[in-house]
């Protein structure tokens, strides 16, 4: 009886100093210089794949027009998948992330007990920042949404977009795109924004609001070309086409 209690106790101790000695062993990410770079966010119902993928085109084009040859390319989901190869983990495994949601204390001490491949909750976020830093460091990178902004804030090459439009103008492209009631694509909407605002929040480390962005563009009101055609300009003022 005592033998058991004993070896209980150990394995209980193995796991908590094995959890903690991860989380000590992970150190926050180190600054990076960041080239031409624009993030594009955007309220939940408001399109910005087809404007970021048009854009890249328009940008490359003014580029190799002045006789330059970079390739401006845009990223969306893929900033997962990346991430999930650098910690050999399965995208689901770390898509929380971008739901804004966190493991708990718990939560880390089951998976650290439950596979050799555990990763703590701390290594997860700063491994995603390191990889978005990665994609963005040489430049002439669009990033949608995945709290793009907070990798570039303060580089003089770089612009932040932020997409909006009337709630109820929202509600409907998520009730037709999602086959959604209203009533189910508001409570949707509302929960996904509230998710985007917490990831965008932790990463730039504090409660955020529009100020942060260079520009607020009303989806309604604007057509997709002359969102692109604001953008553009914008881009050519601040020298991120050169």
């Amino acid at each position: 009886m005592t033998t058991k209690t004993i070896s209980q106790s150990t394995l209980k101790e193995n796991i908590f100093e094995k959890y903690f000695s991860q989380a000590l062993q992970d150190k926050p990410p180190k600054p990076v210089k960041i080239g031409p770079y624009i993030s594009i966010s955007r309220d939940f119902g408001c399109m910005a794949n087809p404007i970021a993928e048009k854009l890249s085109v328009e940008l490359t084009k003014r580029l190799h027009s002045r006789g330059i040859q970079n390739k401006w390319r845009w990223l969306n989901k893929s900033i997962l998948e990346e991430s999930s190869k650098v910690l050999n983990l399965s995208p689901s495994k770390i898509d929380y992330v971008f739901r804004s949601e966190r493991k708990s204390t718990m939560d880390e001490i089951v998976e650290a007990m439950s596979t050799r491949y555990y990763k703590s909750d701390k290594k997860i976020r700063n491994t995603i920042t390191e990889v978005i830093k990665s994609i963005c460091m040489n430049g002439y990178i669009i990033i949608v949404g995945r709290g793009g902004i907070a990798f570039a804030k303060d580089n003089p090459e770089s612009l932040h977009i932020k997409l909006t439009a009337p709630i109820e103008w929202r509600v409907e492209n998520v009730s037709n795109n999602y086959n959604k009631t209203t009533s189910e694509a508001l409570k949707y909407l509302l929960r996904i924004d509230q998710e985007r605002k917490y990831l965008i929040d932790s990463f730039m480390g504090y409660d955020t609001d529009l100020s942060i962005f260079d520009i607020v563009l009303n989806r309604k009101t604007l057509s997709e070309q002359e969102i692109i055609s604001i953008i553009l300009n914008l881009a050519e003022s601040k020298k991120l086409i050169r």
